[in-house]
């Protein structure tokens, strides 16, 4: 039996899970009421069903998947890391993708949408493997610690965004790509988030690795796994999660954060059988919050990056709180 082959097995039998289908049911619904809410009449409307398919079904497409991504994104991180408080907006992964995109739009105005991902995608892998070189190289007694130096370190390329921003006249397109807003979403424009569908695929083929690899450099090295390619893969997928719902959607804050962890309070920290949770979590929360969002001030919107950064600022202070207590 190989190294991953245990992990594996244990993981097919908690992955059929008689309660999946009911949050799937759950998650349906959601969804349902994502398609029909809003100020324009999709039902009665003599081009209702036209505005249907180019807004209504874009914007749920793109918030399955932009809410599945980052919640997948932040378990990966947690694990790699070992560290319950790191997540890409708590690791500066989202600022340095924010900087890519930056970049990319100073250099080439006119750059297609490919080459702004490309741009967001290959900033935000230096950037996490910046933070992860980081924490191998620096002893940390508090695990506290980690998250306040990822943010810290996000703040200081957030600032260099800003700075060149404000150089180039570009804050305001600064502002609404990090808007975190599903307003935009159209036929024609949500299409580049199926690229996540990839990468979500790829992390559950290589589901058992990672959780090896959560054990520890030593332990993983010991069952025959390559610490360092795994960490590699895991922030390459990170990377290109990251960037593309940067570029797509904009920042949805402490999404990876809080949907891990509430998933493996409940399940433990096996990735294969959990990231369906963690998937239908995230897909679950920010639809939730989309929908308040629409609805709050109608006819106008609230950006569901506000309503979540509110919802996981309370729940990450929840976190630490918690953890303190714990010692």
């Amino acid at each position: 039996m190989t190294a991953t082959a245990a992990p594996r097995e244990r993981s097919a039998r908690r992955l059929f899970d008689p309660k999946l289908l009911f949050g799937v049911l759950v998650v349906g619904a959601l969804l349902v009421a994502s398609l029909f809410t809003g100020v324009y009449d999709v039902v009665g409307a003599d081009d209702g069903a036209e505005m249907f398919a180019i807004t209504r079904i874009p914007r749920t497409i793109a918030l399955v998947l932009a809410g599945a991504a980052m919640a997948m994104s932040g378990l990966i991180m947690q694990l790699l890391t070992q560290n319950r408080f790191v997540e890409p907006t708590t690791t500066g992964t989202t600022e340095w993708a924010g900087l890519g995109l930056l970049a990319v739009m100073m250099l080439v105005p006119n750059a297609s949408i490919m080459a702004r991902m490309g741009g967001a995608i290959l900033a935000a892998f230096i950037g996490t493997m910046v933070f992860f070189l980081f924490l191998r190289r620096v002893t940390l007694r508090s695990s506290l610690i980690v998250p306040i130096i990822g943010i810290m370190l996000g703040a200081v390329v957030g600032s260099v965004s800003t700075f060149l921003a404000l150089q180039t006249d570009m804050l305001q397109s600064l502002g609404i790509w990090f808007a975190g807003s599903f307003t935009s979403v159209l036929r024609g424009q949500y299409e580049f988030l199926w690229i996540v569908a990839v990468v979500g695929a790829a992390v559950f083929v290589v589901a058992d690795r990672f959780t090896i690899a959560g054990l520890g450099e030593e332990i993983a090295t010991g069952v025959g796994v390559n610490y360092n390619r795994v960490v590699l893969l895991g922030t390459g997928l990170i990377a290109i999660a990251t960037g593309v719902v940067t570029v797509v959607v904009g920042n949805l804050p402490f999404l990876g954060l809080i949907v891990p962890n509430i998933v493996s309070m409940v399940r433990g920290d096996d990735l294969r059988s959990n990231l369906p949770w963690v998937c239908l979590l995230g897909i679950a929360i920010v639809v939730v919050c989309d929908l308040v969002g629409r609805t709050i001030i109608m006819p106008f919107e609230v950006p569901v990056s506000l309503i979540l950064g509110i919802v996981g600022a309370v729940v990450f202070i929840a976190l630490l709180l918690r953890q303190r207590r714990r010692g």
